[in-house]
């Protein structure tokens, strides 16, 4: 985590100190990493394999315990043996919110607790708890997240350290991008580093795989503009996307739903993409919104009416302001951020279907101001 060494607060903070905390004497026998924030669900993860695990040895050092396959007593079980072959070892217990889920768990708490009281002190035992969401302003966590998370504290909390794997805000995020960049020897200017960041919403793990083909795609130039951005970015995600908001706007809800399972078919994440499509269709349909209010009827009139960081791709400004003006009202669109933010909510509650939520959304966005059946 080179980049991150600079203070970036939030999760990334958190992330540090656990890692400075492994290398010492201080570091205790059990954690949570709280949060389905998973760029730094990934860096802890990475850096406590580096910090504390011989890379020859992983084979023999390294497990993990999904609890939808297996119960936390073989994780326990795991933990406590001493390996014969390695000097430490780590123990990665995932699905936790199955500790949660209906039916006491007593047996399983009581387990834990009288493992950590009296634990191998050459082993490692870490929960990943995913399934609640930590945003950047922790003020504005909902209800439901806030009760999973005391759950989680006045349980595993209170054996293990919890590491808080908080959302980071656009302007962390926006730093992040700039610092990584600098750490691999290469430039990001700041308005390709916006760019970056709001065409992809602040979310980490998509920022650092863009980043990467993006430092590969300038090569020896050692610098990322925001035409570079578009070209990389912005058109690869967007011209599809157009699509389905074209059919979206047109209120055609079969093509609606055949282009996104293009989407997702064609996608390396699939349907755990889900909340990176959210997001996109979110921030179009807002443009959308401003183009309606102001009206917006050419190319030349659109500089003016989207800022800087909220503008819309070259290749896609005919066709947006055509989508735009199918609406007759804000009202209109204003409902359909409202149908967008409510699957938003489901897909974090972790369904289990997550392209069925994604469905059953296009569908009824479809619906949403056409003109009543006669």
């Amino acid at each position: 985590m080179q980049a991150e060494r600079k203070d970036l607060g939030g999760g990334f903070a958190a992330v540090e100190r656990l890692l400075r905390e492994a290398r010492t004497d201080a570091r205790r026998t059990g954690y949570v990493l709280v949060g389905d924030e998973a760029y730094l669900q990934q860096e802890a993860r990475r850096g406590l394999i580096r910090a504390l695990l011989d890379p020859s040895l992983m084979d023999f050092c390294l497990s993990e315990v999904d609890l939808a396959e297996a119960s936390v007593f073989e994780a326990l079980d795991r933990v406590s043996s001493p390996s014969l072959m390695a000097p430490f070892q780590i123990v990665f217990v995932r699905n936790v919110k199955l500790l949660y889920q209906r039916g006491a768990k007593k047996d399983e708490f009581a387990a834990i607790e009288k493992y950590l009281r009296n634990p191998n002190p050459q082993a490692l035992l870490v929960f990943v708890a995913d399934h609640l969401h930590i945003p950047a302003d922790s003020r504005r966590m909902d209800m439901q997240e806030k009760d999973r998370y005391e759950r989680i504290r006045e349980t595993l909390g209170e054996f293990c350290g919890l590491v808080e794997l908080a959302q980071p805000d656009e302007a962390t995020a926006l730093r992040w991008a700039v610092e990584s960049c600098a750490a691999a020897g290469c430039t990001l200017t700041p308005d390709a580093a916006r760019e970056l960041t709001d065409a992809l919403h602040a979310d980490l793990m998509q920022m650092a795989s863009e980043l990467e083909k993006l430092r590969l795609y300038v090569g020896d130039k050692r610098s990322i503009d925001v035409a570079d951005v578009e070209a990389m970015v912005e058109a690869a995600r967007q011209r599809s996307l157009y699509e389905l908001t074209d059919a979206i706007s047109a209120h055609d809800a079969a093509r609606s739903l055949s282009l996104l399972r293009g989407l997702l078919n064609a996608s390396d994440a699939g349907e755990d993409g889900a909340i990176g499509y959210l997001h996109m269709l979110a921030r179009t349909f807002r443009q959308m919104l401003v183009i309606l209010e102001k009206n917006v009827r050419d190319s030349r009139a659109i500089w003016q009416a989207l800022w800087p960081g909220f503008r819309v791709a070259p290749f896609a400004v005919d066709d947006l302001i055509r989508q735009a003006r199918r609406y007759r009202s804000r009202e209109d669109l204003m409902r359909m951020l409202e149908r967008v933010a409510r699957a938003d909510m489901e897909i974090r509650s972790s369904p289990p279907d997550k392209a069925m939520v994604l469905e059953r959304m296009v569908i009824d966005l479809a619906r949403i101001g056409a003109a009543p059946a006669r």
